[in-house]
């Protein structure tokens, strides 16, 4: 059918023909300007999901300790004595890629928003981070202004920044991956959800005057870059964390009046996304009076005013007689607040700008109405791994690794957030997991997040299924129990066969890992359009995890402890060396069978892993991952402080995927001489294999005839400056 705007327009808004002529059927005419935009800002790709909607249907997301699910702010799990854990992880890739320190800063600041609009405190936040390599003075400055973003912000807010990853790959020159995590805790009876079900309700906006950044956010996440996106530098938000910390307390405040019906933060789509959807879940509508709208700037229109990502913003919805309450919350942490509208029966959502009718919108075609798309798929046939040399100096190989980029310590970047703030933080950022004090029990929260994007690129199932199993790993190497998954799915453009087929075969690896596993999918993020000028990024599944530790007294290190201990390997290692750390620092290309997982083995060693450390008979577990047993061993050592001599390792397997091969389902643990009997009998009931390799102690790294190397060398190569 003929549209009645032209092709640049729907471009702009990341809408196509057919869409349009949607949206003419669903409201029975032509929208006006404003209707057009805020249907193009909902039915955006970052906000409405219309590629990716169907293929997440096949994600598990209840089970019994599951109090809200996807589809609210955040995703909410019981951990006991009435206490539920609020998380969730979002991508803010585009902002960042051109203006990365606002564009990090304000991720950070949204999903803050998300934790404390469902009425919990964050106490934690987490950041998983991809760069092009840092030889180039681009991907520096990149580097460098995410990174202050990150910390800025989380240090001014006061939450702790405990732990995340970062990776450097040439296919992120073009697009940056940054996704924050949030974690927070609430008491079961003040959990709080989005939902605006009486007619009559007062609609408060409280927090920042609203401004022109951030229009067209939503949209500008959801298109391909190109060589003019610096030109979208105004839809990139500006956050302000000090206000933000006011806004926490005050809806932390607010979440004890019984007149508060609901919270929502303003993020992608601004006020057209946050008032038409909390008055949809609640199946009512929602009259907006822009001329009420606080602004910062001079001559904004309805237009803008309705589609503004201005940050630090939030919706209050409540009962007429409880405002009187609420503005006094708001007086005494010195915010501004408008009444900007009221809940209706209408089911839809109406402007009025000047009186007059600016906006007149059905709230289920807004919301609910977009035509998902799907995309063809296609498949790339994998080539054979490469055949490489033997190895002629391992110990050479080892510091090369150590000092990679991808390897090397990143305490020069945590160093730089705040990770102690709140004074909850057990065990902090750099090792398997981080580990968080529950304030008032006994108990400890275990936070991880985890992908790698080199097996996806190989293999998307197989790759997307080693990250869950690897994020429970970390989870498990601490004594804690994985409770529940949040998952950011960043992919080029899915208009291309290849990269739907990556979703696809992508999100089926995340439903089987998490259903195998026993893991309920309660949050999450798809960020797609990750391409530049028809160079998609590594196709980057990130997975971010919270595990259950029952009693902190039992939790286990990293680390080498004891001068004596046993040093064992948990798992079987196979001959699996595509995808690895030690192919791509000789050089050679991405092809093969990247590690493939069997979902059984690591159901049963996770199970031996919490069966032993709750026995108290291991004194430091470590996952086996990127770089294989070799960096594992000299990690531990390094974070221990203690040598390892080993008499020599030997196998069915060649030398070189013995030592940097990546077979999952790995784990190295060290234990006390008297213990090792009930170590072997826990593995045996678990039927886990077990490899003895060497004996703690001494300042040396030792490995047969093949390595010997001072832990100051080792340590050396490690703590490489960026």
């Amino acid at each position: 059918m003929a549209v009645a705007v032209g092709r640049e327009q729907l471009d702009a808004l990341a809408l196509n023909a057919e869409e349009y002529g949607a949206i003419v059927r669903a409201i029975g005419r032509d929208p006006n300007d404003l209707e057009l935009g805020m249907f193009g800002a909902l039915w955006s790709e970052h906000c409405a999901y219309k590629t990716s909607k169907t293929l997440l249907r096949q994600l598990p997301t209840e089970g019994p300790h599951v109090l809200q699910g996807p589809g609210e702010n955040a995703g909410a799990v019981d951990i006991g004595d009435g206490l539920a854990v609020v998380f969730k992880i979002e991508s803010h890739n585009h902002p960042s890629a051109i203006e990365p320190y606002q564009g990090a800063a304000t991720g950070v600041g949204g999903i803050l928003r998300d934790v404390f609009a469902m009425g919990a405190r964050p106490i934690a936040i987490l950041d998983a981070l991809r760069f092009g390599p840092l030889d180039s003075g681009h991907n520096r400055h990149l580097f460098q202004g995410v990174v202050a973003g990150i910390g800025g912000y989380g240090n001014c807010f006061g939450c702790p920044t405990v732990g995340g990853e970062l990776y450097f790959d040439p296919g992120y020159a073009d697009n940056p991956i940054v996704n924050a995590m949030c974690v927070g805790l609430v008491r079961h009876d003040r959990l709080r959800r989005a939902s605006a079900d009486r007619a009559g309700d007062a609609v408060l906006l409280v927090g920042a005057d609203t401004g022109r950044d951030g229009i067209h956010g939503a949209t500008f996440a959801s298109v391909e870059m190109d060589e003019r996106s610096g030109e979208r530098r105004p839809a990139v938000q500006v956050g302000n964390p000090f206000l933000e910390k006011l806004l926490c307390e005050a809806c932390l405040r607010l979440n004890e009046l019984t007149g508060v019906t609901a919270i929502q933060d303003l993020g992608a789509a601004g006020l057209t996304s946050a008032a038409s959807e909390l008055a949809h879940r609640g199946r009512r509508g929602i009259d907006i009076d822009v001329d009420r709208i606080s602004r910062r700037e001079k001559g904004m229109a309805a237009y803008d005013v309705m589609l503004s990502e201005s940050q630090e913003r939030m919706l209050v919805v409540l009962r007429p007689d409880a405002e009187a309450a609420a503005r006094e919350v708001f007086d005494h942490f010195e915010l501004h607040a408008d009444r900007i509208g009221t809940i209706t029966g209408t089911g839809r959502i109406r402007v009025r700008e000047r009186g007059a009718l600016a906006a007149d919108l059905p709230l289920k075609a807004l919301v609910d109405g977009v035509p998902l798309r799907a995309p063809a798929a296609t498949f790339v046939e994998r080539r054979p791994a490469p055949v490489m040399p033997a190895i002629e100096e391992p110990e050479a190989i080892l510091l090369d690794l150590l000092a990679s980029p991808n390897l090397r310590s990143r305490r020069p970047i945590y160093r730089t957030y705040d990770h102690q703030v709140q004074d909850n933080t057990v065990i902090g950022p750099g090792f398997d997991a981080a580990l968080l004090r529950v304030p008032g029990t006994s108990k400890g929260l275990a936070l991880t997040t985890d992908g790698n994007p080199w097996y996806v690129a190989l293999d998307p199932y197989e790759g997307t299924k080693a990250a869950v199993a690897e994020a429970a790993r970390n989870i498990v190497c601490t004594g804690a129990r994985p409770i529940a998954v949040t998952n950011c799915l960043n992919f080029g453009n899915p208009e291309r066969p290849v990269v739907f087929g990556q979703l696809q075969e992508s999100v089926r690896g995340l439903a089987d890992a998490c259903r195998a596993l026993e893991l309920p999918v309660v949050s999450g993020n798809v960020s797609l359009y990750n391409e530049t000028s028809e160079r998609n990024i590594p196709p980057t599944p990130v997975i971010g995890m919270v595990g259950l530790l029952d009693d902190l007294s039992l939790r286990c290190p990293a680390g080498f402890q004891e001068d004596g201990d046993l040093v064992f390997l948990l798992g079987e290692s196979r001959e699996e060396l595509a995808g690895s750390a030690y192919l791509r620092l000789l050089g050679a290309p991405c092809e093969g069978r990247p590690p493939t997982v069997s979902l059984e083995m690591e159901g049963r060693l996770q199970a031996a892993m919490l069966d032993s450390i709750g026995r108290g008979v291991l004194r430091c577990a470590h996952d086996v991952s990127d770089g294989g047993l070799l960096i594992a061993l000299a990690e531990s050592a390094l974070y221990g402080g203690l040598g390892l001599r080993c008499p020599g390792i030997v196998g069915p397997i060649s030398r070189e995927a013995f030592y940097f091969g990546e077979s999952q389902g790995r784990i190295v643990v060290s234990v006390a001489p008297r213990r090792v009997p009930e170590l072997q009998k826990l593995m045996a009931k678990h039927h886990v294999p077990l490899h003895a390799i060497g004996v703690v102690g001494g300042e040396e790294f030792q490995i047969g005839s093949d390595i010997r190397v001072s832990l100051d060398t080792l340590r050396q190569a490690w703590e490489t400056a960026f």
